[in-house]
């Protein structure tokens, strides 16, 4: 049993790098640009690490849906095997699948979550709320365009046409559409984990986090219930999304403006102690 788990997480880790599409990658790249570049983050000047936040965060989340988020998706699924028959759990699925999905929000949030905890320990604990957001929105970023990379090169591995067909038409859009929203929420949910950490409420807004990100996968659950149809799926997460995006970026531009000065930046890059800082503090 645990070693078919292993098997499982292994094979989907590999899954990850196949079918490579410079196409689909672009349409990923564009996709997370268009949604940061929203929030208005800082391009130069020090902020440089942003950087390092993106590629962390992806490296780390999908080692940690492979290493922790599977492995125990698999075993509470066994668990509800040997506790309940199998037409119970597909009457049912719409609550017993919920255990599941918290575990997706819960797992992927504290994830991306790593490389803002290192940047606010190097900063002395200290983020002004809205470096926490913008923080938080690379982290969101970073994994949110590495996730829609890998399904837009499942989605069109075997290519896609006009004329319709089984990857083409219309129909052939909706993963580019699916990827858009769901972008959105990795980048919006992760930008309020950020805030919060930097407003020192970091448990609040990140279990906030975990629970939109877990309700927009709900809609998975509501679809193999039964329950709703693929549009509907489509609807609840551009919602999800789309609501925790406009409350990120109401905080992003609400209020003060972001402290993007020299001293702010020393202290974020180097860690050092700023007196004049410290006293407008």
């Amino acid at each position: 049993m645990g070693i078919q788990i292993v098997q499982q997480s292994l094979s989907f880790f590999t899954n990850w790098f196949s079918n490579p599409s410079f196409a689909a990658m672009g349409i990923a790249l564009v996709i997370g640009a268009l949604w940061y570049a929203s929030y208005r983050p800082p391009i130069r000047g020090g902020y440089g690490f942003l950087w390092l936040v993106m590629g962390t965060s992806a490296v780390i989340t999908l080692l940690a849906v492979v290493t922790i988020q599977m492995p125990l998706q698999a075993l509470v699924g066994q668990l509800l095997a040997l506790s309940f028959s199998a037409g119970t759990i597909a009457t049912w699925l719409y609550i017993l699948g919920i255990p599941q999905v918290a575990l997706s929000g819960l797992v992927q949030e504290a994830s991306k979550m790593v490389p803002m905890l290192v940047v606010w320990q190097r900063s002395e604990r200290y983020l002004d709320p809205k470096v926490g957001l913008l923080l938080g929105a690379a982290a969101g970023l970073g994994f949110g365009v590495f996730e829609a990379m890998w399904a837009l090169n499942q989605a069109y591995a075997a290519g896609w046409t006009l004329s319709g067909g089984q990857a083409g038409g219309f129909l052939g859009i909706a993963p580019v559409w699916e990827r858009l929203f769901a972008v959105a929420g990795h980048v919006a949910f992760s930008a309020l984990a950020g805030y919060g950490l930097a407003t020192e409420r970091g448990w609040i807004f990140y279990l906030i986090a975990a629970a939109l990100h877990s309700l927009s996968n709900y809609s998975i659950v509501l679809l193999q219930s039964g329950l709703i149809g693929m549009g509907a799926v489509e609807v609840l997460v551009a919602l999800v999304a789309v609501g925790a995006t406009a409350w990120a970026l109401y905080i992003r531009y609400s209020g003060e403006p972001a402290p993007w000065g020299r001293v702010y930046r020393r202290r974020l890059h180097l860690g050092k102690e700023a007196s004049e800082y410290i006293t407008k503090r």
